[in-house]
């Protein structure tokens, strides 16, 4: 590949006008967040070069969108975040929320420290550590919806997450086409992790290709767990 098609490729995306409906006012914060990533982002290896080109439409307006599905003043925490997806486009879309970012790299924390303070970002926090682990389970609250994009298969997913989510509250993941094969092949694994009610739904539905969740609701009680139960022998 020559140079020149390898500087082509790495082009930064303008921003879409489309953009405007989903950050509103806030807009700016977010052309910041995409400059950042198109530089630091790519030079600590964050995401890679080829990603620059596509940055809006396949991350930011991809991750921003999710805040269709979450209600007012909740509670969120991001799991595996990474670069900040979809934890910081959520975080931009909706100030009102609470957003706890996880990711258990330093480099990719010391990131997320440094974008969240630039920016700045006052409702968002960053741990570092792995969701699973006790100090993550101590240092952070279960939260009204866990989300995480791309982040491992879904009973795997689930495992981790189910902790991190209170009483009533949500499994929110960003996932691919393969969703519903996921639900099918894991719903009884994740059942008995404590989630019931899995369903696939879309958001964004603006976008040319709106984004795929799986959603699903935690437990909140012994009763509701016996009710799961008898649901899931009736399948």
């Amino acid at each position: 590949m020559t140079d020149d098609v390898e500087q082509h490729e790495g082009q930064p995306e303008a921003t879409p006008p489309i953009a405007g409906q989903i950050f509103g006012d806030r807009l700016a914060l977010a052309e910041e967040y995409a400059r950042v990533l198109t530089e630091e982002g790519v030079l600590r290896g964050l995401i890679g070069p080829r990603e620059v080109p596509q940055l809006w439409t396949r991350h930011l307006l991809n991750c921003g969108v999710l805040s269709e599905v979450i209600e007012q003043d909740e509670t969120v925490i991001d799991v595996g975040s990474g670069a900040g997806f979809p934890g910081i486009p959520l975080a931009i879309a909706r100030p009102d929320l609470t957003i706890t970012l996880i990711d258990p790299l330093l480099r990719r924390t010391t990131f997320l420290d440094e974008v969240v303070a630039s920016l700045p970002l006052p409702n968002v926090t960053v741990v570092r550590g792995r969701a699973e682990e006790k100090a993550v389970l101590k240092a952070v609250e279960p939260a009204d919806v866990v989300t995480s994009r791309a982040v491992a298969p879904l009973e795997r997913l689930a495992r981790w997450s189910a902790p991190l989510i209170r009483g009533g509250g949500r499994l929110v993941a960003l996932k691919g086409r393969s969703a519903a094969d996921e639900i099918a092949r894991d719903w009884e694994k994740v059942l008995r992790l404590g989630i019931r009610d899995l369903r696939v739904e879309e958001c964004g539905t603006i976008l040319e290709t709106p984004t795929t969740l799986i959603i699903g609701r935690r437990i909140e009680s012994a009763r509701d767990a016996r009710g799961a139960r008898k649901s899931g022998q009736r399948k």
